[in-house]
């Protein structure tokens, strides 16, 4: 028996060696085109098969550049043809409002110049040229009944757009006179503020606990549910703010919680509507489980409300390999430019993985597009925890070749 035990095991086929991590990543990758705003290449046919099965698409991104605009833009002419709803951005519902009402208008972009001059930094994101560009391009597409949803906090700047709407909301004279103590010192740190460029100078950081408890008190007793609402924003923002700079509270957690009720807000004022959604945040708010900010964030909630519904959510994280990132650069002020190679920074050291598994038939313009969901499964021993994290939160990587930073309009 043992000799014949022997004899097979002699006879036996060897054992196939496992894909090492890289080869697999390589296996994964496929080469993308953008072409103005059209997708071509074999990277095309990954994203719309994934994107076509979904009702949530989330676009985790860096921000403030000319190319991912451009790709959300393709992305929305993608949704469109299903019943494209809305595209969620990370600014707040009161700004959402100032987009929505010029998003359609032939002058929009000097609207939003004059706007963003009269009140500086009262709006984030939605003030690049490019940003503007891609949510009147998807309006297009997706017709009459979409809009832009503001999930997020209002922007610091935002304190004396809030004062008008209040007013014109028609308070009762308690809460207005209240309310006009308030925007005459925002004049006066706006205009302080706009002269240094520090944002701790605007009202939003300025304004003591004592003057937002008597507005309130003011506010309860004349000035009705419309101002209240706004009020209550602006206190939210206020907290969210000063929480951040002081490096007390959990400023992360109340941005996350606000925007999910924010979400849940829009969604009860359609409760019948079934249309798709179309996400677009930075990196950190758009994954799955727990973020790089501790946080279950604005992304794991919709992936848990898609798996409730029993529809989808296609999670993508979008990023330039290298290029010239856009900061901010002070209240009023155009925006910083910087360079960047994004793998040089360790939180993304990842990176260097994926141009260095770029597919041979890839040319330097290509952008690169990965199927993280086929590295869920298989062997992990030499794959790095950064990776490991990335995989369970989001299913698809893009990467362009560079990124060039947008213009911000009504800069002084």
């Amino acid at each position: 028996m043992s000799l014949i035990l022997c004899a097979h095991a002699a006879n036996a086929a060897p054992q196939a060696s496992q894909p090492t991590f890289m080869e697999r990543l390589t296996s994964a990758e496929q080469p993308l085109q953008l072409t103005g705003i059209a997708l071509s290449g074999p990277g095309e046919a990954v994203l719309s098969s994934a994107v076509n099965k979904a009702r949530y698409v989330l676009i985790g991104e860096d921000h403030l550049s000319r190319e991912i605009p451009r790709f959300t833009t393709a992305l929305c002419q993608m949704m469109a043809p299903q019943g494209l709803q809305a595209l969620a951005v990370e600014i707040g519902p009161e700004a959402a409002r100032i987009v929505n009402d010029n998003l359609r208008r032939p002058d929009r972009i000097d609207r939003l110049s004059r706007y963003m001059a009269a009140h500086p930094d009262a709006i984030a994101f939605q003030n690049g040229r490019d940003e503007s560009d891609m949510a009147a391009a998807c309006a297009r597409s997706a017709g009459p009944a979409f809009s832009v949803w503001g999930l997020d906090q209002e922007f610091f700047g935002a304190a004396g757009s809030l004062f008008e709407a209040m007013i014109a909301a028609k308070p009762g004279p308690i809460a207005k006179a209240a309310i006009e103590r308030l925007m005459a010192q925002d004049r006066v740190d706006t205009a302080a503020a706009l002269v240094s460029g520090s944002p701790n100078q605007l009202l939003i950081y300025c304004m003591t606990d004592a003057q937002v408890a008597q507005t309130r008190a003011a506010i309860v007793q004349d000035g009705g549910p419309r101002v209240r609402q706004l009020f209550d924003g602006l206190a939210e923002t206020r907290a969210i703010f000063l929480a951040s700079a002081t490096g007390e509270g959990d400023p992360n957690g109340q941005r996350a919680r606000l925007m999910k009720r924010t979400l849940a807000g829009y969604f009860a004022a359609k409760p019948t509507n079934t249309g798709r959604i179309l996400f677009k945040f930075g990196d950190n708010h758009m994954g799955k489980g727990f973020s790089a900010l501790g946080q279950r964030d604005l992304g794991n909630f919709v992936a848990e409300r898609a798996e409730g519904e029993g529809t989808a959510s296609l999670h993508m994280v979008v990023l330039g390999g290298r290029g010239v990132h856009a900061f901010y650069n002070g209240v009023g002020r155009q925006a910083r430019q910087e360079p960047f190679v994004m793998s040089d920074d360790k939180d993304y050291a990842w990176a260097g993985d994926v141009l260095a598994s770029r597919p041979k038939s890839a040319s330097a313009e290509d952008w690169l597009v990965v199927d993280l969901r086929k590295l869920r499964d298989g062997p992990s021993g030499d794959m790095t925890a950064q990776w490991r994290e990335l995989i369970r939160r989001y299913d698809i990587l893009v990467m362009a070749p560079g990124l060039t930073p947008s213009m911000l309009v009504g800069t002084r």
